[in-house]
């Protein structure tokens, strides 16, 4: 499966659109992960247990984006983009993350 954020792939053309394909992952950091955080606010410094987090949502979010265009019979994906965001998962304060992964499922040939 070629994946790339441009809209075309070079030495290829699309021979037929699928449609939009997306695949979704919704992270929560541990309690450690959250108190590890914390005290890494006040001493400042990168947060590896949240990158770490981030980049596992991210590849999930990548692999079922994958799933969904192969389930389509496309042969490529042409314009790969990323979101996500933060939000509230209750009322003591926990963060998630969730981490989208979308573009256009094609059919390529030379």
């Amino acid at each position: 499966m070629i994946v790339t954020s441009t809209m075309n792939v070079d030495g290829y053309s699309v021979r037929e659109y699928k449609g939009i394909v997306r695949g979704v992952a919704v992270y929560s950091p541990t309690i450690l992960q959250s108190f590890k955080a914390g005290f890494k606010q006040i001493i400042g410094g990168n947060i590896g247990s949240y990158t770490q987090m981030s980049d596992r949502a991210r590849q999930q979010a990548y692999d079922r984006m994958v799933q969904n265009a192969v389930s389509m019979g496309a042969n490529a994906v042409v314009g790969m983009r990323y979101d996500s965001s933060a939000f509230n998962t209750d009322n003591d304060g926990s963060m998630g993350t969730e981490v989208m992964c979308y573009g256009t499922a094609v059919i390529i040939g030379r």
